[in-house]
């Protein structure tokens, strides 16, 4: 299966580190953020459940809730939660699901055969209340994930959900911000009253209307 942006995600119910979720009901009316790990006791992914752990404020600050999933069981999990407690000085505060039947890794296309048929690739999906798909990331094992990333990305989808406008490059909360191509120059002006400067006809930019 091949998720793409806007399909439905599938439900599932497995056992994670914090007891077994239905993940539906676990998500209730958040965002969640959903990453993907192949194997406990791997060094990049070490650093990563680690910087996650402490960024969980910023992602509750949003809305939203990380989970992560490795392909091991629940007690391989815990193991590996101690070792992360220690390398990484924090306490891992959200859950592992365990899913070494490969039930969640094949309903969300996490096997990409090409790369390695037998493990599950580093994949990030961000996840909005309706269960809709917004945003996938993948990764190779070489390489870290960045979740100041998924933060930014989380801050442009939430608020161009509710504005007329898009996000530019580099950007980050509270900088301006692009106007929506659907809107005249004339109605830009009339909904963004910060003002709008018109770089070019189609290239309109605005103050960040919710700051």
């Amino acid at each position: 299966m091949t998720l793409q942006l806007g399909d439905i995600v599938p439900n599932f119910t497995q056992q994670t580190t914090e007891g077994e979720i239905n993940f539906y009901d676990w998500a209730g009316n958040d965002w969640v953020v959903l990453f993907s790990h192949p194997a406990d006791y791997t060094p990049v992914c070490t650093t990563e459940l680690g910087s996650v752990a402490k960024l969980k404020s910023e992602f509750a600050k949003r809305g939203a809730k990380v989970v992560a999933l490795s392909v091991d069981g629940v007690e391989s999990h815990q193991g590996w939660i101690s070792d992360i407690n220690e390398t990484q000085n924090t306490t891992v505060n959200y859950p592992i699901i365990a899913d070494d039947d490969k039930t969640v890794a094949n309903r969300y296309g996490m096997i990409h055969p090409n790369a390695n048929a037998k493990v599950t690739v580093r994949t990030v999906f961000v996840i909005d209340p309706h269960r809709k798909l917004r945003l996938t990331l993948t990764y190779p094992p070489s390489t870290g994930r960045n979740f100041n990333e998924i933060l930014r990305v989380l801050d442009s989808l939430q608020l161009t959900d509710n504005y007329s406008m898009a996000t530019p490059v580099d950007w980050q909360d509270g900088e301006d911000v692009v106007v929506s191509p659907a809107i005249s120059t004339d109605a830009a002006q009339q909904k963004f009253p910060k003002g709008v400067t018109e770089i070019k006809p189609y290239l309109r930019m605005t103050p960040q209307p919710n700051r």
